[in-house]
């Protein structure tokens, strides 16, 4: 037998330890060259849509890339430590130093050259399927398979280079210590995990500062507050498996009642040992899980799109004609006509826009330069919110009374960082005064005049409307209200880019349709969402395959425990209970402190939304949970039945 077949061998017999690692890095190669091959389609390179795909995807392959080194390298790292004695054997017949780092990268590189392989060959075999999904995400039909041979090389070459790193690497962290070690280093007794009491008070006082800083997050400071959270969540999670989880222990421990009920004293006395020995794995699986929730959920989120477009255009083509404008009526015109070639049913509206002259204003910050301002009378504001179909309970305003008039609903979460402000006209010294902000939006905010800060104008009443005789302009807004708007997609092609012309790049004209708009975002946010899923499922398989290895690191420990305890007496059900227990914490310990960050993470991310999103999130992290489930069933099996034959 030669020394690469004694190599090879290895690697097959100890195929069930090295199981999920292949699987996972084989998984990680599938879904790099998927990706690729996507990428180097001609038939998908054009378009704006695509040059953003371009984007999120090559993005993708360069993250998945680098967690795949860093998941590779823990892989081979742990599995080193558990072959100790098996290398005080080979040691022990005569191997040298070089020889045993020689068989270490030798397996490594068999185990990633049938990881590429198996990889690849499983990439042509999905390819067009992947290609239809991803196609379907982007809003693309009809995309035909094309062999790339660049997409082939890159994944080759990149995946090779990994391994081999990671072959050189690994091979260099061999350690051969003394004989005697390597004999005795898995049967060596387990110090007693002790936890500090100020490090576990101050685990528990970052962990509950972390969620009130997301929980009363606004969108005015979300971001101010996100990268303190992200870091004191982190820490926090570190400690919580290295300090408080243990002195929860020791707490439960002394319960006397608790303690010496059943079979609990079995599952608490080692609980505290696994806990300790697995703190780094939990903590890994903990935060690699959080970042696919919180990836995959953010961006499901915005599939409720469509009611965004609703509350923030109101009408399904807004046109805004500037003061003096020649092509109003030409424009309209041939709106009209686009309208009726589709078929289309709709009922318009004209609004006129007047521009005031101001005087002074007690308005602060941004706004406080204004010189103009941009007033519509309430009846007008009305009419808009009726036509749009949208319930209607505001009040008429009198006298002076203004409410600040909403480009977009998401500016009501801005609302408190700005004082309400009292104006000034010049013509005949009118006084103005805010009293709040409208419950609607009736002119999107691309369609009128754009301001430093958080402004679009005012909704006044209609007698204060009628004061102001001499405006310095008054533009006319004209909306176009149908019974679905996403009918309206590409109507207007020749006024509009992708769906809107903002007020300040034309001189006579400004227009959104919100069919194109809904169109082009709902395709740019399912690329975004395709590009999320694909990365965290990696991070989720990668994080069972951690929980995999590590819990058959420890399996034959467990074979002389639970053989030493079945002399006694121990039964197979109580068996059954006892590592289902144990189990159970070790797949869903982790999992579920990653969903309590993911649920305080979305619950930040709603100061940015006026929509609830909720339900789109919960579903991810139900789903994720359904599939973390069904695999604890699937390794709980295999594990019990490893453990049983030990016992016969």
């Amino acid at each position: 037998m030669t020394f690469r077949q004694f190599a090879y061998r290895n690697v097959v017999r100890n195929k069930r330890t090295y199981a999920a690692y292949f699987l996972s890095s084989a998984f990680s190669v599938l879904v790099f060259f998927l990706v690729a091959l996507f990428i180097f389609n001609p038939h998908l390179q054009k378009g704006i849509i695509f040059a953003v795909a371009l984007q999120g995807l090559v993005a993708a392959e360069f993250i998945m890339y680098i967690f795949s080194f860093f998941f590779v390298l823990y892989s081979v790292s742990s599995f080193l430590k558990t072959r100790k004695r098996e290398f005080g054997i080979l040691i022990m017949h005569g191997m040298t130093r070089g020889q045993l780092n020689r068989m270490v990268f030798l397996e490594n590189m068999l185990i990633g050259i049938g990881a590429i392989i198996a990889g690849i060959g499983v990439g042509l075999l999905t390819g067009k399927l992947f290609l239809m999904i991803g196609a379907n995400f982007m809003g693309i039909a009809d995309v035909p398979f094309f062999m790339s041979w660049k997409a082939l090389l890159l994944t080759i070459g990149a995946f090779a280079l990994l391994f081999l790193l990671i072959s050189i690497c690994t091979s260099l962290l061999v350690r051969t210590n003394r004989l005697i070690e390597l004999f005795q280093a898995s049967q060596k007794p387990l110090t007693e995990p002790k936890a500090s009491m100020l490090l576990s008070l101050l685990t528990a006082a970052l962990l509950i500062a972390s969620y009130y800083l997301a929980a009363t997050a606004k969108e005015i400071n979300v971001l101010i507050r996100m990268f303190p959270v992200i870091g004191m969540t982190i820490v926090g999670t570190y400690f919580f498996y290295t300090q408080l989880s243990i002195f929860i222990i020791r707490l439960l421990q002394k319960n006397r009642r608790l303690f010496w009920k059943r079979t609990n004293m079995l599952t608490f006395s080692s609980l505290a040992y696994r806990i300790k020995d697995n703190a780094r794995m939990f903590f890994m699986v903990t935060i690699i899980s959080t970042v696919a929730f919180c990836a995959v959920g953010s961006f499901a989120s915005m599939n409720s799109l469509d009611r965004h477009m609703m509350a923030d255009y109101p009408a399904a083509i807004g046109y805004m004609a500037k003061d003096g404008s020649q092509v109003e009526a030409q424009h309209l015109e041939a709106t009209r006509a686009d309208l009726v070639a589709k078929g289309i049913d709709y009922q318009t509206i004209t609004i006129p826009i007047k521009y005031a002259a101001l005087a002074s204003t007690t308005q602060q910050g941004k706004d406080a330069n204004i010189q103009q301002l941009p007033i519509m009378a309430f009846s007008d504001y009305k009419k808009a919110i009726d036509m749009a179909g949208f319930s209607f309970h505001e009040q008429p305003l009198s006298g002076g009374q203004a409410l600040i008039m909403l480009g977009e609903l998401r500016q009501i979460n801005l609302s408190s960082a700005r004082e309400l402000a009292s104006y000034t006209l010049q013509e005949s010294s009118v006084q103005v005064q805010e009293i709040g902000m409208t419950e609607h939006v009736a002119v999107p905010d691309y369609l009128l005049a754009e301001f430093d800060g958080l402004f679009s104008g005012l909704v006044v009443s209609d007698s204060l409307f009628n004061q102001i005789q001499t405006p310095v302009r008054t533009d006319r807004y004209t909306g176009f209200y149908v019974a679905n708007f996403e009918e309206t997609t590409d109507v207007g092609n020749t006024l509009v880019k992708d769906g809107v012309s903002r007020y300040e790049r034309d001189p006579s004209y400004a227009m959104a349709v919100s069919g194109t708009l809904y169109g082009f975002q709902k395709r740019l946010f399912s690329i975004m969402l395709f590009t999320a899923l694909l990365v965290g499922t990696v991070f989720f398989i990668a994080a069972g395959s951690f929980l995999y290895f590590r819990l058959y690191a420890d399996l034959d420990y467990d074979k002389r425990l639970y053989t030493t305890i079945a002399k006694v007496g121990l039964t197979e059900q109580e068996l059954n209970k006892i590592v289902t227990r144990q189990v159970s914490l070790l797949f869903f310990v982790p999992i579920g402190v990653a969903i309590v960050h993911s649920i305080f993470a979305f619950v930040a991310l709603q100061s940015l939304f006026y929509i609830p999103i909720a339900a789109p999130l919960g579903i991810v992290l139900l789903s994720f949970l359904v599939a973390q489930t069904l695999y604890f069933y699937f390794i709980r099996h295999k594990y019990l039945g490893n453990l049983k034959k030990a016992l016969i």
